[in-house]
């Protein structure tokens, strides 16, 4: 446990230090699309254009990436799910692969409708995939024909390709992280409608105002994909990794507040087993006077025993020698008298 720690720290510093400006140059984040293809709505995250180009402000998009950074870290200290969506070939393989390593949720082949907003019917078919694939496994197809397994395999298949990034999904994810918004715009859409904030690599033709975090750059090129993408990766595994430690720590705090409680228990336990001791003794000590005497002195033993349970008083009844001050012998010779 403590390598890998150690091992996500590392690539967190490394990756931390590759996203400059001159990293966010190399990898192409500052070009935009054609100038007729534009969203005016992008103008405050655009510098300037050439050759029909728009260019792009870094320095914003710097910043925004740290800002959308430290929230998906917040989000997966909380202990809620990431979902990663980009079903483009540029964003596929690196959507599964950043997904893979942050142990997040993600969707790269297409986006069924109703995934958020009719998640029941898409957990109905979680259930039924992961059912099938189980029943395989046991080997409960084996008794089919060739012909019937090899239709079974391929719906497996089929809905591996929409599903097999979610089947751990049982709840809402606690945030979405979209490469082209044009693209997904009905993730987008569902996202907006069941209140689920969204962090997007955001390009000079999309809308920005429907995204929670956006993140100007270019969302075409590979390696910037590549670059954001694993920006964010880093930042849900630093998430994880902080939830981890308070994790680690509550168990120490829970056994130490669980032993004086186990220590006051067994106490009481041990005094209620010594006063049932002494109660015994005294009556078996006690039960010869008690047929002997008056029903007016049969309280008497009462007192005595009320005397046993305290701690000062060792020996409850008083020796013939020391008398003298000793009450239930003096109060049992009364009644003698008067009957007399």
């Amino acid at each position: 446990m403590v390598e890998e720690a150690v091992e996500v720290d590392t690539i967190q510093d490394q990756d931390t230090e590759a996203i400059t400006m001159k990293s966010l140059l190399e990898a192409g984040v500052h070009f935009g699309h054609q100038k007729r293809r534009w969203n005016p709505k992008m103008k405050r995250y655009i510098f300037t254009h050439r050759n029909g180009i728009h260019i792009i402000d870094l320095q914003k998009t710097l910043n925004l990436v740290e800002e959308a950074a430290a929230f998906l870290s917040e989000v997966a200290a909380s202990g809620r799910k990431i979902l990663m969506v980009g079903t483009k070939k540029q964003a596929q393989d690196t959507i599964v692969a950043e997904a893979e390593r942050s142990n997040s949720l993600h969707i790269s082949n297409r986006w069924l409708g109703g995934t958020l907003t009719n998640f029941k019917t898409i957990q109905k078919r979680i259930d039924y995939l992961v059912d099938l694939e189980t029943r395989r496994e046991q080997g409960d197809f084996s008794t089919l024909t060739k012909k019937e397994s090899l239709k079974i395999d391929e719906k497996i298949n089929k809905l591996n390709r929409n599903l097999s990034g979610i089947k751990e999904m049982t709840e809402m994810p606690g945030a979405m992280f979209i490469i082209d918004v044009g693209r997904e715009e009905i993730a987008v859409a569902e996202a907006n409608r069941v209140g689920i904030p969204i962090v997007a690599l955001v390009d000079s033709d999309c809308d920005p105002d429907l995204i929670d975090h956006p993140i100007p750059g270019n969302d075409d090129a590979i390696r910037s994909v590549r670059l954001i993408t694993g920006r964010m990766s880093d930042a849900i595994i630093s998430g994880y990794h902080q939830r981890n430690a308070e994790q680690s720590d509550d168990p120490t705090d829970a056994n130490q507040e669980s032993n004086p409680r186990m220590v006051t228990y067994s106490t009481v336990t041990m005094e209620e087993s010594i006063t049932k001791e002494n109660e015994d003794t005294e009556e078996e000590v006690i039960e010869p006077e008690q047929t002997a005497e008056s029903d007016d002195s049969a309280s008497e033993p009462l007192q005595s025993d009320k005397e046993v349970t305290s701690p000062e008083i060792e020996d409850p009844i008083p020796s013939p020698e020391n008398s003298v001050s000793s009450d239930p012998i003096e109060e049992e010779s009364e009644p003698d008298e008067n009957t007399s």
